[in-house]
């Protein structure tokens, strides 16, 4: 029995290309909804890619235009699913500051509270502000420098997110964001159980954050030759396992979760939703873009997962898998699971491709799929893998699509893979609250 603290998941929050809070995202997820659409945008002939998966509800729907002008994208939507995750934990909201509010005499917000001091922030992007960097250069370059925005600094970090959200909550423990391009929010959850554990917070409001669908990063990938070009399909574009799948679709989303010591949790009679148990890592050392084709570097984080976890292979029922919909990313991830689960265990497991419908939020899918892989465990359902219609004949192992796939009673775990430009290879291991 390990001696480790342990770590719960207290709350949920996200918004996301099939809804605009977690409900309405795991509802559409089981119904097989894609997230993906023709973008509007005047320039699409000079763009490879005319689609991707947009969030279902704008952020202005929720936030005051004062506080969005000094806000990237990217923030605002972090901050709408860290709302949402601390009021899922049973948290009260974050009190009012300045003059004004303390003498409104206002009754005090009904929920727990946690000291600031005890509270941490672990909120990743991999690629920050991009709008505001891009738009920030235009206004320069076409009015002038005094009508570049005071905030575009704040605005363009990467860590802007964390901060804003530490703040707005108090969080005085630390706030934190690992950039490790498609693999930062996932390693921020690692972060955030390791802070847990060493003694640094009780609560730790992690995940992560991405808003970057902007013509610039579409021609790129388009040049890369990364992304789908299925223009007249958008929606059925995202593909994994299939054999005409041709490249990634571009999304955009935050997903943020209330991860707790179990002490601290039961203490104030949380609810627990699922056990984040661990977390795996390693480095491909091989290249700045292609993963390593044997796979190994994926196979050690998932091991490595399972050892933080105390885990064994044949205590893993499910993962989800990082999935991307790239014809040699797709098969070589299958690869590494069987070497690190053993070939029999593998092919005794489902594994599911959610950016079939969510799109791939870069820097923001590791916290997404997480919070996805936290549902399938409390509600024992599996999403299915949207658009896979022609099995490709390298796939081995048990793709759930079609029906969401009903999971078995008892003590489960999962794992949740997420992998990065720069060789970054991140899996977290999660159990069923029992």
């Amino acid at each position: 029995m390990s001696d480790k603290t342990t770590v719960v998941v207290t709350g949920l929050g996200a918004t996301t290309p099939l809804g605009g809070d977690v409900p309405s995202t795991w509802s559409a997820l089981l119904a097989g909804k894609s997230g993906v659409r023709k973008l509007d945008w005047d320039i699409l002939d000079q763009i490879p890619v005319k689609f991707a998966a947009q969030l279902a509800v704008d952020p202005a729907e929720s936030m005051p235009r004062a506080q969005l002008r000094r806000l990237d994208r990217n923030q605002a939507i972090a901050l709408i699913a860290a709302r949402e995750a601390w009021t899922h934990a049973g948290f009260a909201p974050p009190a009012k500051k300045g003059r004004k509010a303390a003498e409104e005499e206002a009754p005090a917000p009904e929920g727990d509270t946690v000291d600031g001091d005890r509270l941490g922030v672990v909120i990743s992007s991999g690629i920050g502000g991009l709008h505001t960097a891009l738009n920030s250069y235009d206004d320069w370059r076409d009015k002038g420098w005094k009508r570049v925005s005071p905030f575009t600094v704040p605005m363009l970090m990467p860590n802007g997110a964390s901060g804003h959200v530490g703040i707005e909550f108090g969080a005085m423990a630390g706030s934190h964001a690992l950039v490790s391009a498609c693999a930062s929010s996932a390693e921020a959850v690692g972060y955030a159980i390791d802070m847990i554990r060493a003694g640094r917070a009780d609560v730790v409001i992690c995940g992560g954050t991405e808003s970057c669908i902007h013509p610039l990063q579409m021609a790129s990938f388009g040049s890369m030759r990364a992304m789908s070009t299925r223009n007249d399909e958008p929606e059925r574009a995202s593909r994994p396992y299939d054999k005409n799948r041709d490249g990634f679709v571009l999304g955009e989303g935050a997903a943020v979760m209330i991860l707790e010591s179990e002490e601290h949790a039961r203490a104030r009679g949380a609810r627990i939703h699922a056990i984040a148990a661990g977390c795996g890592y390693s480095g491909d050392a091989y290249d700045i873009v292609l993963p390593e084709p044997s796979g190994s570097g994926q196979a050690k984080a998932m091991r490595r997962a399972l050892t933080d976890a105390g885990l064994k292979p044949e205590d893993i029922v499910h993962v989800n898998a990082h999935a991307t919909s790239t014809p040699a990313g797709d098969i070589a991830e299958l690869n590494s699971i069987k070497a690190a689960l053993g070939e029999e265990q593998a092919k005794k497991i489902t594994v599911t491709g959610t950016k079939s419908m969510t799109g791939h939020l870069l820097g923001g899918a590791g916290a997404l799929e997480s919070v996805i892989t936290i549902l399938t465990l409390r509600e024992g359902l599996v999403p299915p893998t949207a658009n896979l219609e022609d099995l490709d004949d390298e796939v081995d192992l048990d793709i759930v699509r079609g029906e969401p796939r009903r999971l078995p009673d008892g003590p489960l775990a999962a794992l949740n893979n997420s992998f990065g430009f720069g060789g970054h290879n991140v899996s977290v291991a999660f159990r069923r609250a029992v």
